[in-house]
């Protein structure tokens, strides 16, 4: 079993955690949704309080995570 990023192990996820690492697991659309989710958070925390110039970058990414977050979430419920 693959550990599922650790970004996912938050409250927006925390009562669907369980099915998350098992789709996670068997589902590669779900896997690259996560990872993708994943590569947004890092990258928010990289643009983060860095300069004016960067906040733009860090604004999409947060909106590309919130997006990602709403998706992996409705994505589960369709499974559940």
């Amino acid at each position: 079993m693959m550990d599922v990023p650790k970004v996912l192990n938050t409250a927006s996820f925390a009562e669907y955690l369980e099915t998350i690492k098992v789709l996670y697991d068997v589902d590669e659309d779900f896997k690259t949704l996560c990872d993708d989710y994943a590569t947004c958070k890092v990258k928010v925390e990289i643009y983060k309080g860095k300069s004016l110039d960067n906040l733009r970058s860090e604004r999409e990414f947060q909106q590309m995570s919130f997006d990602l977050e709403k998706e992996i979430i409705e994505y589960v419920k369709r499974i559940s």
